[in-house]
């Protein structure tokens, strides 16, 4: 039987990642104490020092980034297909005209 998989809190991470950066312990020593992977604390580390407070999103939320550019891309699908419809539609009046 496989273990379920943990999850943790943003400020879990955070916490986590400070005792590394701020009290100066290694990802190793602070995984001991903590009693997680010292790879996981090593991964957060390295996302919060990359995105800062943005590091750490969570299930199903974006980050403002990645949200502009979801918004983007629906936008685009979007003009794309008017464009299509206006095409289809400038090609069927020019054929009706005598």
């Amino acid at each position: 039987m496989s273990k379920a998989r943990r999850s943790y809190t943003n400020d879990y991470k955070v916490a986590a990642v400070k005792l590394v950066t701020e009290k100066g312990l290694s990802c190793a020593e602070a995984g001991r104490r903590l009693g997680i992977n010292p790879n996981s604390i090593h991964r957060w580390k390295a996302q919060f020092e990359a995105q800062g407070k943005d590091a750490f999103p969570g299930h199903g939320k974006l980050s403002p980034l990645e949200e502009e550019n979801q918004r983007l891309r629906a936008e685009n699908r979007r003009l794309l297909m008017e464009k299509e419809i206006l095409k289809k539609a400038a090609a069927f009046f020019a054929k009706e005209q005598p």
